[in-house]
């Protein structure tokens, strides 16, 4: 099956073309990177590439609890011991970088801050993992943030490529720019959300000007081979609406994106509809960007399989499939059952428990990869 074959990524060969998604696992105390966590990315090594959870690029980018950053010699530190993990164990690894943008609470934030975000308006109905009470963590409503200054967004650009270049340092094989589900580049490429009238609002190019300059900041400092980016066109997550040429600006930015030789682009379906790559959209978009492209959302085996062999994806990622099952690409390749995650412990500092105590699967007789 071609999901088992090998892949040359930018030069990084990968084992296979399967990919673990980005998933937030809020195990992070002080938000450093531990043993467990070394534990948990290493005995999931065998995905041809590991894209870590959101990593936050400084304290102001933290939207969640326990969330692990890479803006200190700390957080680095404990992510080299990470990387060291992993590449021993055969795998491959690429950091995700974070900035939540309004998603956040007070809490979470220097001196009890406002979010930031285009624009000063809060996100209805959207909870965060914040502190309800001192040392009491729980779901709050994010808390109104303000628009930052046009000096500021640039800084913000400046964050993420600090972080580009502590994560290389920190032994990663690259990094993934977050900029779907309703994170801070989203808010600034929403044309409903973002009202601004500076360089950073209004036309398409000043919406897209932010994660553009990000990118374009970061293959300065690591290299094109070493940066990608994730994004989630039409995606609705955390109070996002709809807007006038929805889909031009999302096929500009691919556009954008394939002048840039990225690592990849990885695509977010936030309906759980990756395995029908079949619209119009996503077909004008493969066209539009020519590069490697991941998806995600929904796949299984099969449609995972036939989404590569119909060269709709080059790559595809799977999320919580590989929660409970860190031996994932071994049960696909043999047709054994998967084990299904304890929502109990998804999230949260629950040591051990829903998060490397899942086993691989005994030794039986199966169909060979």
């Amino acid at each position: 099956m071609k999901l088992f074959n090998s892949y040359d990524l930018a030069g990084l060969d990968l084992a296979n073309r399967v990919v673990m998604a980005p998933m937030t696992r809020s195990r992070a105390a002080n938000g450093v990177a531990d043993v467990l966590t070394e534990r948990y990315y290493s005995q999931r090594a065998t995905a041809g590439l590991i894209i870590t959870e959101g990593i936050a690029v400084s304290r102001q980018g933290t939207g969640y609890l326990f969330t692990p950053g890479l803006y200190t010699d700390d957080q680095g530190q404990a992510w080299r011991r990470v990387t060291d993990a992993v590449h021993a164990a055969g795998g491959r690894i690429f950091a995700q970088l974070w900035h939540v943008g309004r998603n956040s609470h007070v809490s979470l934030q220097e001196a009890g801050a406002a979010p930031v975000s285009p624009v000063a308006r809060r996100a209805h109905g959207v909870q965060t993992y914040a502190w309800t009470a001192p040392g009491v963590p729980g779901h709050v409503a994010t808390s109104a943030p303000r628009a930052l200054a046009t000096e500021e967004v640039a800084a913000i650009a400046a964050d993420f490529v600090a972080a580009g270049r502590r994560a290389m340092q920190a032994g990663f094989d690259g990094v993934e720019v977050h900029g779907a589900n309703g994170y801070l580049f989203e808010q600034f490429i929403n044309g409903e959300l973002n009202t601004r009238d500076d360089r950073y609002g209004g036309s398409m190019e000043n919406r897209l000007r932010l994660l553009l300059d990000t990118i374009d900041g970061l293959i300065a400092a690591i290299g094109a081979r070493h940066v990608g980016v994730r994004i989630s066109p039409f995606g609705r997550l955390y109070d996002m609406h709809g807007y006038d040429d929805e889909a031009g600006t999302w096929l500009a930015l691919a556009q954008e994106l394939g002048k840039r030789n990225l690592a990849y682009v990885h695509l977010s379906d936030q309906r759980t509809l990756g395995a029908d790559c079949d619209t119009s959209f996503f077909v004008q978009f493969r066209k539009a960007y020519a590069g490697t492209l991941i998806v995600a959302g929904g796949f299984d085996r099969d449609s995972a399989e036939a989404a590569l062999q119909e060269g709709k994806a080059d790559l595809i990622g799977f999320g919580q499939p590989f929660v409970a099952n860190p031996d994932l690409v071994e049960r696909m390749g043999h047709g054994w059952p998967l084990a299904q995650a304890r929502r109990e412990t998804l999230y949260g500092l629950h040591g051990a428990t829903g998060y490397t105590d899942y086993p691989r699967h005994a030794a039986q007789e199966g169909a060979a990869i």
